[in-house]
């Protein structure tokens, strides 16, 4: 199938590593031109050079914190120097520690609150007038699916991510009269770093596997998949949509 996405230009967020590179990747193999970005250095030049070995695509790495807003102008800016317009943004970002609500005191909420929310923002606001401009773009957000359905020990992320999924249903609504989808992707357990500390860190996430109905964690590949296609000419008519790819581990109905 032919996603219709050949050249286009995409950035996708925390994509030094887990499932930001995965969908870096995916999109890279649809020919799209990425920009990826991450804090530590040499795990983005890792994914650089993966990108290029398994694609032979060049893509545009910038170093940087998207929750700091000086270093989010710049990677925002340093983009749009390379590239006039970004056609796909792929917003993500890791998330905040496990705990229960006693667990923490009002200096990590905000903490919490500065890296799942304003990054999501400040990226949306930079790319957003040149998907304008073409009348084409696509916008999705990584989340959890802690949006749908609470997960037990992460507190923090169930209260914080939710609001993402307001934003992207609303912006939906807004933005579609220019041929600008906006969705949501909430992952369930998929094989990441992120996924190894909780289960080595909280015995309650030790069992998860038994939570789902496909009976396995899920692979970094199929979720960028899911993402992916939602980028694509193909999703044109799919918009302010919350898919979980989660193996069948949310419960409810919708």
């Amino acid at each position: 199938m032919d996603l219709g996405i050949k050249n286009k230009v995409a950035f996708v967020a925390a994509s030094s590593q887990g499932l930001g590179k995965s969908v870096a990747l995916e999109l890279a193999q649809e020919g799209c031109k990425i920009i990826i970005c991450g804090r530590n250095t040499d795990n983005l030049e890792k994914a650089k050079q993966e990108i290029k070995n398994k694609t032979n695509h060049e893509a545009l790495a910038l170093a940087g914190d998207l929750s700091v807003a000086s270093e989010r102008e710049h990677i925002i800016n340093t983009s749009l120097n390379v590239y006039d317009a970004v056609d796909i943004l792929v917003t993500n970002s890791g998330g905040p520690p496990a705990g229960r609500f006693e667990d923490f005191k009002q200096t990590d909420w905000d903490k919490a609150y500065q890296q799942l929310l304003p990054g999501v923002i400040g990226l949306i606001n930079g790319f957003l007038p040149g998907m304008k401009q073409k009348k084409w773009g696509r916008i999705v957000c990584i989340t959890s699916m802690a949006v749908k359905q609470p997960v037990n020990n992460l507190i923090l992320s169930n209260a914080i991510r939710t609001s993402i999924a307001g934003l992207t249903k609303s912006l939906s609504n807004e933005l579609a009269v220019h041929n600008i989808t906006v969705n949501n992707v909430m992952p369930g357990y998929t094989e990441t770093e992120r996924l190894k500390e909780l289960v080595e860190n909280n015995p309650s996430f030790a069992a998860a596997k038994a939570e789902i109905p496909l009976g396995r964690f899920g692979k970094p590949g199929e979720f960028a998949a899911a993402v992916t296609f939602l980028t694509s000419e193909r999703a044109s008519y799919i918009t302010g949509v919350s898919l979980a790819v989660d193996g069948g581990w949310i419960k409810g109905v919708f």
